[in-house]
């Protein structure tokens, strides 16, 4: 199954661009003075890796404002998103990381997806993470369900990111021909880069495709308000 990435950069009064490709990104700043840029959506869609596998990919913030996008990367699964949810440095939506573990050992099959934004000296600033477990028989998937985790970046003095709204979804669990989990998380930002709380805003969106020959797909989404030069969102799955 071939991979696609696409990017759409977003200005504040309309839709600018759709691009595609697998040109290699870069973090760094041409421009020594940090440059704040307007509000771009951002779109990745992966295959699933064979078991034991993992895929990803990454696209940062331009010197120039517009997103570079980086080349999908494969290699073998860690236990990255698994450990992110368990032992988050940062805050973590209550409950969900035992969810999230239940499910990945509960099936015959497993995925874990990751939609993260950092910023240019390579803080998490805020992610939205799942964890899928189905099985299957006789060509359908018997049962399927998805949990997700939120987490994000908190300054020392009780300010910095916070969640404001989450949502998740599976449009069938038992006997499905297919099963399609959606997840949701927006993100504001009141601090020492805007104390005002009017600026910066990040909305996650991931999707998952589980089908009963044992496949998947996932697709990732992120909305932002406003960003910065540096820039960088990754997402992938295992």
């Amino acid at each position: 199954m071939n991979s696609r990435l696409s990017v759409a950069a977003v200005s504040a009064v309309s839709l600018v661009a759709l691009m595609g490709g697998t040109t290699v990104a870069t973090a760094q700043e041409s421009d020594p003075a940090p440059k704040s840029c307007d509000g771009v959506r951002l779109t990745g869609e992966l295959p699933a890796p064979a078991p034991g596998q993992a895929v990803s990919g990454q696209i940062t913030i331009g010197p120039d404002c517009e997103p570079e996008l980086g080349s999908v990367r494969r290699g073998p699964a860690s236990d990255r998103p698994a450990r992110t949810a368990a032992t988050a440095t940062t805050t973590a939506a209550p409950t969900t990381a035992a969810a999230a573990t239940a499910a990945a050992t509960a099936a015959g099959h497993q995925l874990r997806g990751w939609n993260e934004m950092y910023d240019c000296c390579n803080i998490r600033m805020t992610g939205l993470y799942t964890a899928s477990s189905w099985d299957t028989a006789d060509g359908r998937v018997t049962t399927a369900g998805t949990t997700a985790t939120q987490e994000w970046n908190r300054e020392p003095w009780d300010a910095g990111w916070s969640l404001t709204s989450q949502t998740a979804k599976d449009d069938c669990a038992t006997d499905c021909a297919e099963v399609n989990s959606e997840a949701h998380a927006d993100f504001a930002y009141q601090g020492v880069f805007d104390p005002t709380g009017d600026w910066y805003d990040n909305t996650h969106h991931s999707y998952v495709q589980l089908t009963a020959d044992g496949t998947a797909s996932c697709r990732f989404d992120v909305e932002l308000r406003h960003t910065f030069v540096g820039w960088n969102w990754r997402y992938g799955c295992e």
